[in-house]
């Protein structure tokens, strides 16, 4: 599990953390531009080895989504979601957390528990619905969960994860568990929720230990921005909460790990929540269910999908920086893919769950009219 802290940046503080409220939620904090350069000031005292991980997490999230999402065209897993375009928000943010924090996912954070421990073979278990899987099938693909490295089931029902994530953070602040903290994601979609609201008020007035991520890929399923809010930003929702509010470039990796770090450095110390918009782009379709060229103009898709790639950008700036040289990136992409299709390979010879299972885990002991309809499925 991960836990390393070293900060990615130089002894310079980057200045946007010291501007008014208002200039921070309707700004962007970007340390890598699309090009892949970066100014020196704010990217000299670079860990190499935490940026080859973080390149690395990216990596796993495209190449399982691409193997995974195959696997439902083929017809042999029911649903997927990709993160293509998305992946520098989960990695950066999942490598700014420490093993005893929580875990809060929206629906595209897979790759963020994987990073942070959660097994592979235990994600790809789910979506198979098998009899490994710690659900026992009861949850549609895409839906993993892991104790060990307290990574929450994701919620289908949007939002419903965001009190969760203050409830969870203010236990911790309850307890008396300094330096925990819970982060928990969205979409932007997930705004226009009550369940948005009623957390970010509860949050800002309890001041607890939570960092919440909106995603906002800009796209709500088919619902563009302007259609979902009249606030400039996303951000900016934050602010009449009393949570400090930070806009972030949510392609470059680099920028979402140290905004993420700052935030989760100030809950720890007692500083209370953080509301963070990562701004993004959906590039694939909202599911393996969807297809987004019915709704929206694909040239800017591909804008996007070409220019704006985040783990292309993290590639060229390591890459110029002698980081990481194709070769590397050729090893790891084999490794991965390796990696993938032999753990797909041995879930896929796994059995369903046992048919008991269907009437445990319900009550702590099976009812009589549950037993007398068991009788009636094993007897049919």
């Amino acid at each position: 599990m991960l836990v390393d802290t070293t900060r990615p940046t130089g002894d310079d503080r980057h200045p946007y953390f010291d501007g008014g409220d208002h200039e921070k939620a309707t700004g962007l904090f970007q340390l890598l531009s699309e090009d892949g350069t970066a100014d020196e000031r704010y990217v000299a005292g670079l860990d190499v080895e935490l940026c080859r991980r973080m390149y690395r997490g990216m990596l796993v999230i495209r190449i399982m989504d691409e193997r995974l999402l195959a696997l439902q065209r083929q017809g042999r897993i029911g649903f997927y979601g990709e993160a293509r375009g998305q992946e520098a928000g989960v990695i950066g943010a999942a490598a700014a957390t420490l093993s005893d924090d929580w875990f809060v996912p929206a629906l595209r954070e897979a790759g963020g528990g994987i990073y942070r421990g959660l097994p592979l073979s235990s994600y790809i278990a789910q979506i198979f619905g098998n009899a490994n899987d710690v659900s026992r099938g009861r949850q549609m693909p895409c839906h993993p969960c892991d104790r060990a490295t307290q990574y929450v089931v994701m919620s289908s029902c949007v939002s419903s994860q965001i009190p969760h994530v203050v409830g969870i953070a203010w236990a911790m602040k309850i307890a008396g568990d300094k330096g925990k903290i819970c982060i928990g994601f969205m979409g932007d979609g997930g705004t226009s929720e009550a369940d948005f609201h009623v957390a970010l008020n509860f949050a800002g007035v309890a001041k607890v230990p939570a960092v919440f991520i909106c995603q906002n890929n800009q796209w709500a399923i088919s619902t563009p921005t302007p259609a979902q809010t009249a606030a400039e930003t996303y951000a900016l929702k934050g602010i009449g909460y009393g949570v400090e509010s930070l806009r972030v470039d949510g392609n470059d990796v680099l920028a979402t790990y140290t905004a993420t770090r700052y935030a989760a450095e100030k809950a720890r110390r007692g500083g209370g929540p953080t509301f963070m918009e990562f701004l993004t782009y959906r590039v694939s379709a909202h599911s393996s269910s969807d297809d987004p060229s019915r709704y929206r103009d694909e040239s800017v898709t591909e804008t996007w999908r070409k220019d704006r790639d985040p783990i292309d950008r993290m590639r060229t700036f390591m890459r110029r920086r002698g980081w990481l040289a194709d070769s590397d990136h050729d090893r790891m992409a084999t490794e991965i893919e390796t990696e993938v299709r032999t753990v797909v390979s041995q879930q896929e010879q796994v059995g369903p769950p046992p048919i008991e299972s269907l009437i445990e885990d319900v009550y702590e002991i099976p009812t009589w009219l549950q037993r007398e309809q068991f009788r009636e499925l094993k007897g049919g």
